[in-house]
């Protein structure tokens, strides 16, 4: 059948603009400020055979990798109208504990809102669903050993409560049941149901959007046209794919460690390309480590998602087709595919920034115009304890922007979030009005980004005062490596950060969990991103160095 492209630019707008209201309907009445100021959430739209069609412009690390929730979800449940599933098992995938996820089916609406029942009393399927729709949001604690559940664990059952793919909603009344369940270990139980059902709310308002376009173009010409974005996103990324000479590319980076050993970790990234595909191998990676730096498999395969997904124009839908033409070879039992009971906190933050850089590594030997490495961390933070405005508990969790690698022509923007985070800062309004803390300092980390022809961006800085007793975990990295320049640029500044109490002031570890005091500062400085291209002071230098080399040098 002939495609109207006239029509696939509607659906495409009109599928997009379902997982974006999604996206605001969860926002505007989240609890938290880390969703609601931050953004850090994902809302996204699947077909009926649990294929992404369409998702909005939210975070990066979320979208590559829910369509494997997606998948874990209908096989460990049969979804009737009115159900939703929660689940945030890494090991289903998931990413890491506090990222929680819903999924639920689009059925046609039925008389009395719920399915048919037969003779039994169970759910008769008279037709299939429609669609699917799935967000998910990253709570701010999840239980766990350390507020905020992103300190140091060497195994996963210190990191929150694991929720495999369970019914939340059952036709369309919430089952009490887990949502106590979930209450019961958290440190904010009325801040995680009031997040949880925004969620809800959410997964209504992309039903009812999903309903609204069958009625109005008919579901066969509504399903035939999400197969056809599906498919011009593929035939897009196969385009891209034959342009890049074939070959194989490969490249490493490392992280700075996994908290317990200062032994780097290395990734190791293998891209070939052959005529209109590409296998991108991490064989060569090392294996799960003790700390919560691991990576699940579905963390690795949103990277992959993300760097290719670059190399495609902007207008062309984020659909799953951009994995058609990709393969991805991620051995079990590597820091890239951990398998239980590994800790993956940190590999959904740290270790997917830092895939990305070695995949963006491997590209640049490519030709492709790739930028050089931005921060390469998320600069987690948590804080946590008793408010002693409300003598109630807090968690509080943010991503700290940074310096964004220069690019073939242009500077790289300082103070920004990269790659796998799409995620905004909380205001200092916010964050003071929320929390026992005062933010004594936010500035640009200046001259911290890489020189050369283009520079690289500047870091931030942030220095928070506590006025509370309460628990610091920072997790984090490029500390001892440096975010990596290209084509002759030089690295950024690496991150650091000090506690200072009184007159005393002591530098913290990238992984570190510590108990500060009211009136203690934690002072945290971001990484610049990676200049491009030989700067001119370094090239008069070298030339310099040649001609004293030769005796030539004028005095």
């Amino acid at each position: 059948m002939k495609v109207d492209p006239v029509k696939l630019e509607i659906f495409k707008s009109l599928y997009t603009s379902v997982a974006e209201e999604m996206g605001v309907s969860l926002r505007r009445s989240a609890f938290s400020p880390n969703i609601k100021e931050r953004r850090d959430y994902s809302c996204a739209v699947f077909n009926r055979e649990g294929v992404l069609i369409a998702q909005g412009d939210h975070m990066p690390v979320h979208l590559g990798s829910m369509p494997m929730s997606v998948r874990a979800a209908l096989a460990a449940v049969d979804l009737g109208p009115g159900d939703v599933v929660v689940l945030n098992d890494p090991y289903a995938g998931g990413t890491h504990l506090p990222d929680v996820t819903m999924v639920a089916a689009v059925y046609p609406e039925e008389p009395g809102g719920r399915a048919a029942q037969n003779s039994k009393g169970r759910k008769r399927r008279s037709v299939r669903p429609l669609f699917y729709v799935a967000d998910r949001a990253h709570h701010s604690d999840i239980g766990g050993a350390t507020p905020g559940s992103m300190g140091q664990a060497d195994e996963i059952y210190q990191e929150g409560l694991r929720i495999p793919p369970v019914r939340l909603m059952i036709r369309g009344r919430v089952n009490e049941d887990v949502m106590r369940l979930i209450s019961l270990n958290v440190r904010l139980p009325e801040e995680r149901e009031g997040d949880l059902t925004a969620q809800l709310g959410a997964i209504g308002t992309g039903r009812a959007r999903l309903l609204d376009i069958t009625e109005r173009y008919g579901f066969k010409e509504a399903d035939l046209y999400a197969s056809h974005l599906i498919d011009y996103t593929a035939e897009m990324m196969r385009r891209v794919v034959r342009d890049l000479p074939d070959g194989v590319y490969e490249a490493e980076d490392f992280l700075d460690d996994d908290g317990y050993s200062d032994n780097r970790v290395r990734i190791v990234a293998r891209i070939r390309i052959r005529g209109e595909r590409a296998t991108v191998d991490f064989t060569g990676s090392d294996p799960q480590v003790r700390g919560p730096v691991n990576a699940v498999e579905a963390i690795t395969v949103s990277a992959v998602y993300y760097v290719f997904r670059c190399l495609i124009p902007g207008d062309v839908p984020a659909s799953w087709g951009i994995m058609e033409p990709i393969k991805v070879i991620a051995p079990e039992g590597t820091i890239v595919n951990a398998r239980p009971p590994a800790p993956v906190a940190g590999g959904n933050v740290e270790t997917s920034q830092r895939i990305v850089d070695t995949l963006l590594r491997a590209l640049a030997l490519s030709g492709a115009g790739v930028p050089a490495a931005s921060q390469g961390t998320m600069n987690n933070l948590t804080i946590g304890g008793i408010d002693r405005r409300t003598n109630r508990p807090f968690a509080y969790y943010e991503t700290i922007a940074g310096g964004m690698g220069a690019r073939p022509g242009l500077d790289g923007l300082s103070a920004v979030h990269t790659h796998m985070t799409n995620s905004l800062n909380t205001p200092s309004e916010a964050m003071e009005y929320a929390y026992p803390m005062r933010v004594r300092e936010y500035s640009i980390r200046r001259a911290s980004g890489g020189k050369g022809e283009f520079r690289g961006g500047d870091g931030v800085v942030r220095e928070l005062e506590l006025l509370t007793d309460a628990r610091v975990t920072l997790l984090s990295d490029r500390r001892k490596t440096r975010p990596y320049g290209l084509s002759g640029g030089e690295p950024g500044a690496p991150g650091r950060a000090w506690l200072a109490s009184g007159k005393t002031r002591r530098a913290l570890a990238g992984k570190e969990s510590a108990q500060v005091n009211s009136g203690d500062r934690i002072r945290i400085e971001t990484p610049g991103g990676g200049g491009y291209g030989a700067s001119r002071d370094s090239t008069e230098e070298e030339a310099g160095r040649v001609k004293k080399a030769n005796g030539s040098t004028k005095r």
